[in-house]
C-alpha cells in the first residue's frame, strides 16, 4: 500500500459506534462561555492548506531560497565585464617633472569622455565558487521543502489537540448532565424521606468536579484554538472550532515493514537531499582550495573615447582614444598558491557536512523507527480503550438497576459514572495521540500528506465503504 494514500481504516469494527457513545449526551460546547467572541469552523484539510500558505516560517523559508538564487546569479557574474562610463577633466599648472627627469614649467589641460569595460577575475575562485553556490542554492530549495512538511505537521498536531479538547469538554458535558439527573433524583428521595442525606452530597461532590472538569476541557479548547491561530497566522482573537469527529486515521500504513519505511525516508526526506546539496557544496569549495590558486588570475581593460587638451597659449586638440590592456597572472600567498590553512579549512568544512549528513540519517532513522513503533502500540491500545469503555458502559448500567431495586448504593454508582468517564477520555486521548503519531510517521517518511475528510459526514461516508 503506499504511504502516501490517506487510508480511513478504523482500528475498531466499532468504532463509529464508540465514538457516538463517547460523544453522547454533551452538557454543553466548550464555546458556550466564549460565545461573544465569533468562531470560525476549519477542519484538517483547511488547516493544512492555511499552514502550506500562510506559515510564517514557510514564508521565511521562500525568501532565503530567493536569497541562495541569488546569490547564484552573483557567482556567474564573476565572470561578467565592468561597464563604467563617465568624462574627466584635469588641469596642471607651474611646475613638472618629464620623462628624462627634468624640471620644468609647463601649464596644461587634459579632458576625456566615453565607454570603459574593466575586467579582474580569480579564475579558480570564481569557478568553483559558481559551482559551490549552485549545489547552495538546491540546498535552500531542500530546506523549504523540509520547512513545509514541518509547518503542515504542527497544524496538523494543534488541529488534533483541538480536537482533542473538544472532545474531552463533550465527554465532561455528558458526564455532568449524568451526575445532574442523578442528583435531582437523590433529591427528591431524600425530601420523600427515604434517601440517607449523605448520598445527595456525593453527588452533589461527583456533579461538582464534573463541572470542574467541563471548564478545563473548555479552557484547553481555546488555548489550542489560539496555538492553532498562531501557527496559521490567523487574525489574533479568532476562536476556531471544528466538526470533524475525532476518529483514528491512518496516515501510513502500519502493516509496511519497517525496512521498508526506512528505506523510502532515505529517499525522499528534504534534509536528505539537504544534505547531500551542502556535501556536494564543500567540495566544490574543497576542490577550490586545492586546485583553484593553479588557475590563473585574469585582467583586462579596454576603453574607447575621446581624448583632448592643450598647453597653455596653445590651441586645443581632440580626437577619438582607445587603450587596451590584457594581463594573465598567480596570487602566490595568503588565499593562492602555498596556502595551507586554506586548504585544511575547506577539508575541515567537507568533514563538517559529512558528519551533519550522518546525524541527519541517524535522526530519520530514529523517527521513522519511534512513529511505526508508536502508531502499532497505539493501535492496539485504542482496541483495549474500547473494550474499557464498553465494560465501563455496562457496568454503570448494571448498577443502575441495582439501585432501582434498592440492592446498590449511590457510591456504587458514582464510581462507576467515574469510571466510563475515564475510559472516555482515555479512549479520547489515544485517538487523538495515535492520529498525531500516524501524521508524524508520514512526516518521517518524507511523505505529503492528501487532502483529510473536511466533515463528519465525510468520514462516516468513507468508513462505511
Amino acid at each position: 500500500m503506499n504511504p502516501m494514500r490517506l487510508s480511513l481504516r478504523l482500528s475498531l469494527p466499532a468504532t463509529r459506534w464508540i465514538a457516538a457513545l463517547v460523544f453522547a449526551g454533551a452538557g454543553g460546547s466548550f464555546t458556550a462561555r466564549a460565545a461573544s467572541v465569533p468562531t470560525q469552523e476549519i477542519d484538517l484539510a483547511t488547516a493544512l492548506q492555511l499552514a502550506g500558505a500562510r506559515s510564517l516560517d514557510l514564508q521565511m523559508a521562500k525568501k532565503r531560497v530567493a536569497e541562495a538564487y541569488a546569490q547564484k546569479s552573483a557567482a556567474y557574474l564573476q565572470f561578467a565585464p565592468t561597464l563604467f562610463a563617465g568624462a574627466s577633466y584635469r588641469r596642471h599648472d607651474n611646475l613638472i617633472q618629464n620623462i628624462e627627469g627634468q624640471i620644468i614649467e609647463a601649464d596644461r589641460v587634459a579632458w576625456s569622455y566615453g565607454p570603459s569595460l574593466s575586467l579582474q577575475v580569480d579564475t579558480g575562485d570564481a569557478l568553483f565558487k559558481t559551482l559551490a553556490a549552485k549545489q547552495q542554492a538546491r540546498a535552500a530549495v531542500f530546506a523549504e521543502e523540509s520547512q513545509r512538511q514541518e509547518s503542515l505537521l504542527l497544524a496538523a498536531t494543534a488541529f488534533f489537540d483541538l480536537l482533542h479538547a473538544k472532545a474531552a469538554a463533550t465527554v465532561s458535558g455528558a458526564a455532568m448532565q449524568i451526575s445532574a439527573d442523578y442528583l435531582r433524583q437523590v433529591e427528591t428521595a431524600v425530601a420523600a424521606g427515604i434517601a440517607f442525606r449523605g448520598e445527595e452530597l456525593r453527588v452533589k461532590v461527583q456533579h461538582e468536579r464534573d463541572q470542574l472538569a467541563l471548564r478545563q476541557s473548555q479552557e484547553a479548547a481555546q488555548i489550542a484554538s489560539a496555538r492553532l491561530v498562531q501557527i496559521l497566522h490567523l487574525q489574533p482573537g479568532t476562536l476556531l472550532d471544528s466538526k470533524s469527529p475525532l476518529l483514528p486515521i491512518d496516515f501510513v500504513s502500519k502493516d509496511q515493514p519497517l525496512e521498508k519505511l526506512l528505506s523510502e525516508a532515505g529517499a525522499r526526506r528534504p534534509e536528505a537531499r539537504l544534505s547531500a546539496a551542502q556535501i556536494a557544496a564543500a567540495q566544490h569549495a574543497r576542490s577550490g582550495a586545492l586546485y583553484g590558486p593553479l588557475l590563473p588570475t585574469v585582467s583586462g581593460l579596454a576603453s574607447i573615447g575621446v581624448l583632448g587638451g592643450n598647453i597653455q597659449g596653445e590651441r586645443s586638440r581632440s580626437g577619438e582614444s582607445a587603450d587596451y590592456q590584457i594581463g594573465v597572472g598567480w596570487r602566490i600567498g595568503p588565499g593562492g598558491l602555498f596556502d595551507p590553512s586554506r586548504t585544511q579549512a575547506a577539508n575541515a568544512r567537507l568533514a563538517l557536512s559529512e558528519l551533519s549528513a550522518e546525524k541527519v540519517r541517524d535522526e530519520i532513522g530514529r523517527q521513522v523507527m519511534e512513529g511505526w513503533a508508536r502508531t502499532r502500540s497505539l493501535s492496539d491500545q485504542i482496541q483495549i480503550a474500547h473494550r474499557a469503555v464498553e465494560a465501563a458502559r455496562q457496568t454503570l448500567e448494571l448498577t443502575r438497576d441495582r439501585r432501582e431495586f434498592a440492592v446498590g448504593n449511590v457510591l456504587e454508582v458514582i464510581v462507576s459514572a467515574q469510571e466510563l468517564s475515564r475510559a472516555r477520555l482515555e479512549w479520547i486521548r489515544l485517538v487523538a495521540d495515535h492520529n498525531k503519531a500516524q501524521f508524524l510517521l508520514n512526516r518521517a517518511v518524507g511523505g505529503t500528506p492528501p487532502e483529510a475528510p473536511s466533515t463528519a459526514a465525510a468520514a462516516a461516508k468513507k468508513t462505511s465503504k
